[in-house]
């Protein structure tokens, strides 16, 4: 018995249509940004955007479409973006790849029209759902053929009817910011009459420009000051012909909250998307280059992170040091006697000029002559201060003068299991990885009442180490002396 071999044709019912328009986006606030796009393909330069109420409204000064343009457009998954991947004037990468877009209008209306203009032909087409169910198995539309109006010129209006969704503006413009190339020359978008700006971050900007095997991956990252961080639109925004696809942190998430400072944008147009234009096929080759690519981008971006940090900190240590030392000085001037170099020179300035003078019987002041000084005298070494031995680059150090001697500080990292502080000599060492320390530092007062308290607790200790107890009663007055004004 011979083999017999025949064809089953393969068919799509006409509901499946609005099934895909309905179920096409997560969120339906995404087809306004779907037409918004259609418009930046077709050349426009200018698309209004109106929402109101009971309709939204998508209008262009493209280039139109003409009878052939028109039956193109509501070809399903037409491949005629991808077969001319620039738009006819501005050499436009077209943003459009899977030719379903569209019928995303149908997940938030019951009804919408294309009307279009191209030269001397003008037309407008209705989709409107219960009609599209309702005839059968025919695939037809309405079209209805206009006079041309020369005062509108080219472009294209999408008109949404019947809406099953509310579209609150605030969310409009957000979606659009995120999802539309407003910073392409030539191309402005308004909302309800209002232009919209694409966004700016302030902040440390890292550019980069890294090469694949697939393509360039381009895009800047900005390091947020610590008090603009936020959890609100975490991540950097990933593009692909200048629209958002999807934030991704690269790694950042285990930073804590410094993650929260990381924001900026990266361009790779090689990438394949998902049709819903919400994520990347991920098996993919190029999307495993893109996320090597960005591994190396987001070290240096830990580094850099690093270095602002530990500069902020620095600063922030640097203050507090200076007040805490000019607090125990005062205290000191208060308490001559509890310097660990004897007491503070207080004397007023006079010199041997004043020291010579005497007082004769009758009362008349008299200068004596001046003693000769001796030719041969040796002049007596000083004896050097001991150096401060920094450990890290971050090291604060600041030197606290006590008449001809002195006391200097270095706030350095040593290890969270370290002493809190110690002294080498007239060096005191305060560890900024200490617990203690941490938690103080996060406020600027209780920062300095820290750092003082261990000055002064070193102090003490270094006029009498052998008496402990007479040591903490020197400390507290000190400390009451340098913080309770008189």
């Amino acid at each position: 018995m011979s083999t017999q071999r025949i064809y089953l044709p393969v068919t799509v019912d006409k509901s499946h249509l609005v099934t895909i328009g309905e179920r096409l986006y997560s969120e339906s606030i995404e087809l306004i940004r779907e037409l918004v796009n259609n418009a930046y393909d077709a050349d426009a330069t200018v698309v209004q955007v109106t929402v109101a109420p009971e309709s939204v409204t998508v209008e262009d000064n493209g280039v139109g479409m003409d009878m052939q343009g028109l039956e193109q457009y509501f070809v399903i998954g037409s491949q005629e973006k991808l077969m001319r991947p620039k738009s006819p004037t501005f050499k436009r990468d077209r943003i459009g790849q899977f030719g379903i877009g569209k019928f995303a209008t149908l997940s938030a209306c019951n009804r919408f029209i294309v009307a279009t203009q191209k030269g001397d032909f003008a037309a407008r087409v209705v989709f409107d759902k219960e009609e599209w169910s309702g005839i059968g198995s025919e695939w037809k539309l309405p079209l209805e053929i206009l006079a041309p109006n020369s005062e509108r010129g080219n472009g294209t209006t999408v008109t949404l009817l019947g809406l099953t969704k509310r579209f609150d503006p605030p969310d409009v413009e957000r979606k659009l910011i995120e999802g539309v190339p407003l910073k392409a020359p030539s191309f402005a978008v308004t909302l309800n009459g209002v232009p919209i700006r694409p966004q700016s971050l302030s902040g440390h900007s890292i550019p980069f420009l890294e090469g694949t095997g697939f393509g360039p991956v381009s895009g800047e990252i900005v390091i947020l000051p610590a008090s603009a961080a936020s959890i609100e639109a975490l991540g950097i925004e990933i593009k692909v012909k200048q629209v958002t696809i999807k934030r991704d942190l690269f790694g950042a998430e285990t930073w804590g909250k410094a993650a929260a400072r990381i924001r900026g944008e990266v361009h790779a147009d090689f990438l394949p998307i998902t049709s819903d234009r919400t994520g990347f096929v991920m098996d993919s080759p190029e999307y495993v280059a893109f996320q090597q690519t960005m591994q190396r981008v987001m070290t240096e971006v830990r580094s850099v992170l690093n270095r602002l940090t530990g500069q902020r900190e620095r600063r922030a240590a640097s203050r507090a040091l200076g007040e805490a030392m000019e607090r125990v000085t005062r205290a000191l001037v208060r308490n001559p006697d509890f310097s660990p170099f004897g007491a503070l020179p207080m004397g007023e300035s006079g010199g041997i000029g004043g020291a010579a003078a005497t007082r004769s019987a009758s009362g008349e002041v008299q200068q004596e002559s001046p003693i000769e000084p001796k030719k041969a005298q040796t002049r007596r070494q000083r004896k050097k201060a001991p150096r401060v031995k920094r450990l890290t680059p971050d090291a604060v150090v600041r030197r606290l003068r006590l008449g001809q001697a002195g006391i200097s500080c270095c706030l350095d990292h040593f290890g969270e299991e370290e002493s809190e502080c110690f002294s080498e000599g007239t060096i005191v060492y305060v560890n900024r990885d200490h617990p203690l320390y941490k938690r103080e530092a996060k406020k600027a007062d209780t920062h300095t009442m820290h750092i003082a308290r261990l000055l002064t607790q070193e102090i003490a200790l270094m006029k009498d180490p052998r008496n402990p107890r007479q040591a903490f009663e020197r400390q507290s007055k000190l400390l009451r002396d340098a913080f309770v004004d008189e």
